[in-house]
């Protein structure tokens, strides 16, 4: 319509031999011949069926995950050993976790203690007393955790002579930190009890 019509293009043989020379190029760019529709629609179908393979691979291994998960989550609140954290495995973590759980210790009161002194502290007329239990509080829990250690690693150094103590002061400490009803595993002695 606007423009020169394609008549009044001349045409030479030079241009046309430089217009087959950029489609051949534009070709070997792309590297394979354009696929025909049936093929294109088969392979269109083939990726949505491993698409949908794929998702219910995901499906199957979160439900395996979710498995697993609850039967570490039974395994704390029962103790079974096969299910347990590997912080949690082993003979000398359950005497360590025993031997916790049978003797009250007041780090496991700080908590509730250390609520009950803020309070106290929040009144002008008994701040002083609530300043004062909460640094005995603090102090007594410090002088029997450090005591609990010394006789913990002494009990299991008797009990398993030939095992390493490495980390048995840290797993001892959280333990004694929780209070008794959140422990986990779930305590499997009662106060005064011997560890097994």
């Amino acid at each position: 319509m606007f423009g020169r019509s394609k008549q009044d293009v001349p045409v030479d043989v030079a241009s046309a031999s430089a217009l087959d020379h950029d489609v051949t190029a534009d070709e070997a760019k792309k590297g394979r011949p354009t696929p025909k529709r049936k093929d294109a629609q088969a392979a269109a179908r083939e990726r949505a069926r491993m698409s949908l393979d794929e998702k219910a691979a995901r499906k199957v291994l979160r439900e395996r995950r979710m498995d697993q998960t609850r039967k570490m989550r039974d395994a704390l609140k029962g103790g079974d050993e096969r299910y347990l954290p590997a912080r949690d495995k082993g003979p000398v973590k359950r005497f360590v976790r025993d031997y916790v759980d049978s003797r009250l210790c007041v780090a496991e009161l700080l908590l509730p203690a250390l609520v009950i002194t803020m309070f106290l502290t929040y009144n002008p007329a008994t701040q002083a007393v609530g300043t004062s239990l909460q640094m005995v509080v603090v102090l007594l829990t410090l002088i029997d955790t450090a005591w609990l250690i010394i006789r913990l690693r002494r009990a299991v150094h008797q009990q398993f002579p030939d095992e390493s103590l490495r980390g048995i002061t840290s797993y001892a400490l959280l333990r004694v930190m929780q209070v008794r009803f959140w422990r986990q595993p779930k305590a499997r002695v009662g106060l005064g009890g011997k560890p097994k």
